[in-house]
This record gives structure tokens, sequence and C-alpha cells, in this order.
């Protein structure tokens, strides 16, 4: 299946979704599962059982991210299914046998994404998500439940829980499902190993012995004991009962030839240098004195939306472009001037989740397979929020005084109170002291820095930045940068990237994401899974795999 012969679009709103349905209920908001069988994103298969493709997780994404924006008055989520006897069968596994090897990684990647946003609603936000199972939960249907904090499953005998990928697929399972099994519900290994080679899965007593799930619930009483025990979840939430929620319109993005243009993004591709250019734009006036008011046009969200939609255009519509360099233009004091308004109104609700959809797109960014470039020059406003930008890039070059023949001054990088821990990364650190994990009291001087411009000397010796050329220097430093990376292995540079940028301790999402980037990689280009033999081809034919026996 090639991606790049029609672009997909991440773009949508409850009145396009195809596959969900939701509904509101005392506190309580029902995100129900019914895929379109024929509502496929590219033909060639029928999304039968549930199953899903990357369209019906574009619209689940959505759906998790309007919930949090546009009502406040919801303190719990229950994922469910329409369908008799079957929650979810999972990815489909047609579309994954026609898709590309890129395809498949990216729309792992991005459902592992919307998986972990599921768990930052329930952590940070107050609305927890419930799981209520009323059938087959498989493989990825059975991922997606994981990623819930409480797995209702009905007690029916025949309702039941599986990761069957190995034994029928030879592959893993590709959105987190081994991690979240050991690592979050803490299954003994033993059983999970049991599990995860068990074809046909488990139900009743044992899989709630087990852990897998948390509730066994007779069929009859399944939706009324969902219900109550989500309406209890969600009187216990903290989020503001009757607060009026923002409306996030369609994000507005013109494509021209090569260059996308958002009302604060640019994103311009050079196609010979295998290299895109992102142009961040600064606040154009001081900010509002309501957030609330300004609602989705308040700079911070409407900018993280803007990169947030780029980004995910680019990894699954031009996934040869291997290189982003990230820019910006404005006041850097301008940006400084939204970050105190973040500050001081951390206790928000709206705020809370502007910070925390900010946290989340400074994530996608760093672990997107490109290599990430930082350029700041003279009209650059890399100050707090948007340093962040600069801080999660491979390498960074600061113009050390100006070009000849510009009035523009000199660029410089602005620390404020949002470089020190409302962003963390994967790792649960800030990616100051990832930075400087050799270190960590250079974290503690650098907070001395807080509100002052930085010329590039200065951040040079900070180590804010890697490089700081001057002028006659600049062109080729960078010119020869971008072109060495377009000629390097991208299979090399992804896992040297996916290396390097989660130093310091392991968590469960770093886990996942190595996992992905280097396990689930090499597994999804071996015969075993995608020969003309492999199991991923021959799955549904009745012919039996042929398998390389040799254990690299």
């Amino acid at each position: 299946m090639d991606s790049a012969a029609a672009p997909i679009d991440f773009r949508t709103d409850p009145s396009r979704y195809k596959h969900w349905k939701l509904a509101f209920e005392n506190g309580v908001a029902y995100l129900t599962m019914d895929v379109n069988e024929d509502g496929g994103l590219k033909p060639g298969y029928k999304l039968k059982l549930n199953s899903y493709d990357l369209g019906v997780d574009i619209e689940l994404a959505d759906a998790v991210q309007r919930l949090r924006f546009e009502h406040p008055e919801i303190g719990a989520v229950v994922i469910r299914s329409q369908r008799d006897r079957i929650f979810c069968s999972g990815a489909n596994i047609n579309m994954l046998g026609l898709s590309t090897h890129d395809h498949k990684v990216n729309f792992c990647k991005f459902t592992n994404e919307t998986r972990l946003a599921i768990e930052d609603a329930s952590t940070h936000s107050g609305q927890t998500y419930i799981c209520s199972i009323n059938g087959i939960a498989a493989g990825g249907g059975y991922e997606l439940a994981l990623a819930c904090e409480q797995i209702l499953l009905a007690d029916d005998g025949s309702s039941a829980v599986s990761l069957p990928e190995l034994p029928l697929l030879a592959v893993l399972p590709g959105t987190g499902g081994l991690t979240r099994l050991v690592d979050k519900r803490m299954v003994r290994r033993d059983h999970a190993d049991f599990f995860c080679t068990t074809a046909e899965g488990m139900r009743g007593k044992r899989a709630r012995e087990w852990r897998l799930i948390d509730q066994l619930i007779p069929p009859s009483k399944l939706a009324e004991q969902t219900q109550k025990i989500a309406e209890e979840v969600a009187a216990r939430s903290a989020r503001p009962k009757n607060e009026k929620g923002i409306a996030l319109p369609m994000v507005e993005r013109q494509i021209d030839g090569d260059t996308l243009r958002y009302a604060n993004l640019t994103v311009e591709i050079d196609r010979e240098g295998r290299s895109a250019k992102f142009r961040l734009n600064g606040p154009s006036s001081a900010p509002p004195a309501d957030v609330h008011a300004a609602g989705a046009a308040f700079w911070p969200l409407a900018l993280a939306r803007d990169f947030d939609d780029a980004m995910m255009h680019l990894r699954l519509n031009e996934t040869e472009i291997g290189t982003w360099v990230l820019t910006s233009q404005g006041d850097g004091a301008l940006v400084e001037a939204y970050d105190a308004v973040l500050a001081k109104n951390a206790d928000d609700w709206l705020v809370r989740e502007i910070v925390l959809y900010w946290k989340r797109t400074l994530k996608r960014l760093d672990v997107s397979s490109r290599s990430l470039i930082a350029l700041i020059e003279p009209g650059s406003c890399f100050a707090g929020t948007l340093l962040e930008v600069a801080l999660a890039a491979d390498r960074s070059y600061m113009l050390d005084g100006v070009f000849e023949g510009s009035n523009l001054p000199a660029a410089t990088v602005r620390l404020t109170g949002m470089n020190f821990g409302p962003y963390p990364m994967g790792n649960g650190l800030t990616r100051l002291a990832t930075r400087f994990l050799h270190d960590p009291s250079q974290v503690d001087e650098l907070k001395g820095e807080i509100g002052e411009a930085l010329d590039a000397a200065a951040a040079e010796e900070a180590g804010l930045v890697t490089f700081a050329p001057d002028d006659i220097d600049w062109e080729d430093e960078v010119r020869l940068a971008v072109e060495e990376r377009a000629g390097f292995s991208p299979d090399g540079l992804i896992g040297m990237e996916a290396n390097l940028r989660f130093p310091g301790p392991e968590t469960m999402e770093t886990k996942i994401f190595a996992r992905l980037s280097a396990w689930q990689n090499w597994i999804f280009q071996r015969p075993n899974a995608t020969g003309p033999e492999g199991a991923l081809k021959l799955y549904g034919t009745g012919k039996q795999s042929k398998y390389d026996r040799k254990r690299a």
C-alpha cells in the first residue's frame, strides 16, 4: 500500500467519524467502536470484526483530544463496542499485508501515541478511561484496553482477551502490549509468556487471576455495571463540572506544491536535499487577558495544533524527507510573556490542557524517526516553550553575530520556567536534565539565567546549543550538516537517533518506542512475517507459513 498515492489527512471532527460514536451522560463520555467495514483508509481490504486501520485511529485520537478541551464536565470515558460478541479484533491483517514497511511502522507509532494520550488523560486530566469488553478483544483490541485504567470483561464463557500476534502472524504486538502487560498490569513473566503464545487468549476467572483484566461481570449486567463504575469514577474527578469547554475547529492547512502553510507555521520541502524546513511563527501580539475567551486561537494552543498536524503529515506522507530543519521567527520576549501566562494560570483546567498538549506534541517530535537540526538565527524566537523545540534537536546551530547586510539584531535564546518541569520527555526528565545528565548542577545553574536574552557565545558556553559559527562559516556548516544526513543510511540514522535521544532512566514509554524502533522495525522486514510465504501474507489463506529457523 503506497501512502504517497493518496495523502493521509489527520484532520477530522465528530461529524466526519465513520467508526466511532460519542455520547454523554452524568459526567461520563461513551466512546463506542462501530467500525464501518467499507470505510478503510485505502482500497483493498474490509475492516471486518471491528478491526482497525490508521483511519480508525485518527478518529480515536481526535476524540481523545476533543474530550479534554471541549468537555471539562467529563470525568470518565468508557470505551466499548457496538458489535455483539466482538469488542475489537485489532489491526486489520489484510491492511498490514498490503502496506509498505514504512506505513506499518508509522501506523504502529501513531497508535502508540494515541494510547499514551489516553493514559495521559487518565493520569493528568482527570478523565479516567475504562474499557468494557463484550466479546473478543484480540491483538490491538486488547492493547486498546490495556491503555485504560480499568478493564471490565463479560463473564459469558466466550468473551476473551488475547495477544495472538506471535503465534498467528510472526510479529509482535505493535502498540505496546507486551510492555504494558508486565510493566503496567504487572503480569507475572511466566504467565505473560504463556498468554502471548496462546492464540485463543484467555477468558473468565484465569484472566482475572492473572491480572489480564480487573473485573468479570455477567453479560446481562455489563452495561449497568459499567455505567455505575464510570459514574463513580467521574464523581471523584477534579475536573470543573460547571465550566464550558472550547471548540477545536479544523486545523487550516494549505498545500502549495512543496510548501505547507498554516496560520502559525510554514514547512518547505526540499526534495533533492531530502529535507523539510519548519518555520514556527511566534505570537504577533501580547497575550490576551482571558485565555478561555481566546479559545483555540490562543497562540500556544494554535501553534501546537499546527505543529502537531505538520509532523503527522510529514511522517506518513513524506517518508523520504529524512531531515527536519527547525527554525522560528518572531519576538522572543512575546513568547516569554505567553509562558508567564501559562505558568501563572497553571491550575486553570484549560491552561493545564494546553501545557499537556505541548508536552505530547514535543514527545511526538522526540520519537519521530527524522534527523532534527535546529537553526537559531537573527529573527528567531527560541524562548521557553519554543526553546524546547531546539532542545529536542539532535544538534543545533546558533549564528554568532549577524548576517552582512541584514538589519535584524543578533539571535538570542531565552529560558523560562517552562523549561524546568512542565514538558518532560518520555524518560520522565526535562530536556535540560536529559542534556546535562552528566552534571545535574548545570540545570540548577541555568535557573539563574531565566529571563535573560543569551547571545550565541553565552548560549554555547551554557551548553544550550551545539555550535555557534559566525556568518562566514554559517552557510557551509549548515549545508554540510544537512547534506551529510542525506547521505547516511536511513536505517542506521533511525537506530542511532533512537538510542541517543533518551539517556537516563528507562520508563514504560521509552521501552515501548525503543522496542518499536528496533524489534518491530526489524521483524516487519523479515521474511518470516512479510515474505511471500510469511505469516502476514498467508494469514487467512489456510496455507502454512515457512519460517527461516535460524536465530540471529
